[in-house]
């Protein structure tokens, strides 16, 4: 088996992508793998601060861990949007496959600064550890919005330049990058997401040197995620589309099935409809049409 490193690399050079799905609990967890492992295909498993909080750090690493040890399966672990230097440590120290330092809030010196201040302490205790930087503001939350959140702009003047973003990854010397290129967290109720900026992830991944990765991608267009592949994108972030699936069978399986009360037989239909979001976007990123 190859490392997460490797995995990713090769769908950079190849202009493929490896999915990144997140999971909140157990029933998530079941979703994603099943759903890579139907499509032989290597998977990352995301898990935000909050959703690491509610399951257990450890206990992340160790479930994730724990199917790719049983099945002998490619499933990575990544600790995702991670907002300050000790959550990144916990995360080191639980023993992650990846961890992405989300500092777009600061000014780009001070980011720079922190950045690189978690990439020195992960590879001080493990150079295997993936870190990723991100620069250029896409929102943090993943919700369904009737339209683009307030603080949340994709015009031309906001997203990220390719020389910062160059400098950034010279500095930081982090192995991933995440732009702010039109992608935003969450998803219109109503419309597709915002276009991406397709020339300009490609001009940033031409002047970083590494691979992209593009958060937020749950109500993007097939079209734009086919064209983002092809311009450098090599991992791409699914949660909002998986947390929707989650309610909607919930609230459908409560509603037919009111006199139930076994939490496995009410969580059965959530894992299915789950599983569906991920293998239906799984086979768009891995079509070669």
């Amino acid at each position: 088996m190859l490392t997460l490193k490797q995995y990713i690399k090769e769908a950079d050079e190849k202009r493929s992508v490896v999915g990144h799905f997140n999971m909140s609990n157990l029933e998530g967890m079941w979703a994603i793998f099943h759903a890579a492992k139907r499509m032989k295909t290597p998977v990352i498993i995301g898990t935000s601060e909050k959703e690491r909080a509610f399951m257990g750090v450890k206990q992340c690493v160790a479930l994730v861990r724990s199917l790719r040890e049983e099945f002998d399966y490619p499933v990575f672990l990544n600790a995702d949007h991670t907002y300050s230097f000790e959550k990144v440590k916990e995360a080191v120290d639980a023993g992650y496959d990846a961890i992405i330092f989300d500092g777009v809030k600061l000014q780009i010196e001070e980011n720079i600064e922190m950045t690189k201040k978690c990439v020195e302490y992960a590879k001080s205790k493990n150079a295997d550890i993936l870190i990723e930087g991100e620069l250029g503001y896409i929102g943090t939350s993943s919700k369904m919005y009737d339209m683009l959140p307030n603080d949340v702009r994709v015009s031309a003047d906001v997203l990220t330049k390719p020389e910062d973003a160059e400098r950034f990854v010279k500095e930081t010397g982090v192995d991933l990058f995440a732009p702010a290129v039109g992608n935003i967290h969450g998803m219109l109720k109503n419309s597709p997401n915002p276009d991406l900026d397709i020339d300009r992830i490609k001009a940033i991944r031409e002047s970083t040197g590494v691979p992209i990765v593009l958060h937020g991608g749950s109500g993007t267009t097939n079209h734009d995620f086919k064209r983002a592949i092809l311009a450098g994108v090599s991992v791409i972030h699914i949660s909002t589309e998986i947390r929707v699936a989650f309610r909607r069978s919930l609230e459908a399986t409560l509603k037919r099935d009111s006199e139930e009360i076994a939490p496995y037989a009410l969580m059965e239909n959530s894992i299915f409809e789950m599983e569906k979001v991920v293998e239906e976007r799984l086979k768009v990123f891995l079509s070669k049409s």
